[in-house]
């Protein structure tokens, strides 16, 4: 850690300058800027970039500039600004893609249940577009299917947790042995275990359900981002891309 970098900065402020935005103007700043399913009438294409840049909190957006400020910033001095800069908006796809994709089976698995009990996908969409659902469905499917199913279709993401996860897995294979402080473990751990032991609570939490760190969290967006920043500096080192600066 050490002092802020020009990219980080401008990304600090930028965050920033959203979050403010979401105090002042609330639901429709949300609405305009969280990442909606694809097939929500929310959903705008712009939403991929837009919603790395949104927080649902004070403590949300404070963990995520703090840890992107402290892991962030030794990068960016290692590759220059624009490199870094690719790395963080790629991992930030890559998580919302991994996010939608997770989604796309939820919303299918509860979609063709109702749809085979003889309801059309068009009654559908018209009822849950409005935010509405009907209980009989939860007969139809299951519970566990249809809350699934609601929660992938109404549930927006916000945050820049997946890039930063990215930035995280970047952090760690570049600087393995740096020692980490946490405030809830206060012994130095190694980042090289660590950042592994984080993203496999976070598949945990995704997978069954039962979350560590809260409810609200896009666990799966979380391993999004980590799985493309562990790609790219694979393929980075492979090629000894990562030994070039972009600046």
């Amino acid at each position: 850690m050490g002092r802020i970098t020009e990219t980080i900065k401008h990304l600090l402020i930028i965050n920033v300058l959203f979050f403010v935005a979401t105090q002042m103007y609330g639901e429709q700043i949300y609405e305009w800027f969280s990442l909606y399913f694809p097939k929500n009438e929310h959903f705008q294409l712009w939403q991929m970039i837009t919603h790395m840049f949104m927080h649902g909190g004070f403590m949300h957006i404070l963990f995520n500039m703090y840890a992107l400020w402290a892991f962030g910033s030794p990068l960016e001095q290692m590759w220059g600004k624009n490199k870094f800069l690719f790395f963080y908006i790629s991992a930030g796809l890559g998580a919302a893609l991994i996010h939608i994709g997770v989604n796309y089976y939820y919303y299918n698995a509860g979609m063709s249940a109702l749809m085979e009990a003889g309801i059309s996908e068009s009654s559908i969409l018209e009822i849950i577009n409005r935010g509405q659902y009907n209980t009989e469905w939860y007969k139809i499917a299951g519970q566990s299917t249809i809350d699934n199913f609601l929660a992938a279709f109404n549930t927006p993401v916000v945050g820049a947790s997946g890039a930063i996860y990215g930035i995280l897995v970047a952090f760690g294979m570049s600087f393995p042995n740096s020692e980490l402080f946490l405030i809830f473990l206060p012994v130095p751990i190694k980042a090289k275990f660590f950042i592994p032991v984080l993203i496999a609570l976070d598949l945990f939490s995704g997978v069954t359900g039962y979350s560590l760190f809260g409810q609200g969290i896009a666990h799966f967006a979380h391993v999004g981002g980590a799985l493309f920043g562990f790609l790219m500096m694979w393929y980075w080192k492979k090629n000894q891309f990562n030994n070039n600066r972009w600046n």
